[in-house]
């Protein structure tokens, strides 16, 4: 029961996270909005491991696509 009601939390949190608006962040905010998606990927991983739930799998693409925006954002653009 406990753990229905933990993934349930991490799932809930992980929509909210796909959510979120990504413009008008300031450099603070995209760090720790790229932690919080490590976090949730590697939370939702746990328990994919356990069920092998095609969707929890969409899930942590989903987010690990966001991940990738937002570090891309952070590292800017290269000099040439």
């Amino acid at each position: 029961m406990i753990y229905f009601i933990i993934k349930m939390e991490v799932l809930e949190k992980a929509r909210e996270f796909e959510k979120m608006k990504m413009s008008h962040m300031s450099t603070s905010d995209r760090v720790e909005a790229s932690r919080e998606a490590k976090s949730l990927i590697l939370t939702i991983n746990e328990i994919y491991k356990k069920n092998k739930d095609a969707s929890l799998m969409q899930l942590m693409k989903r987010l690990t696509k966001k991940k990738q925006k937002i570090e891309k954002r952070l590292k800017g653009k290269p000099l040439i």
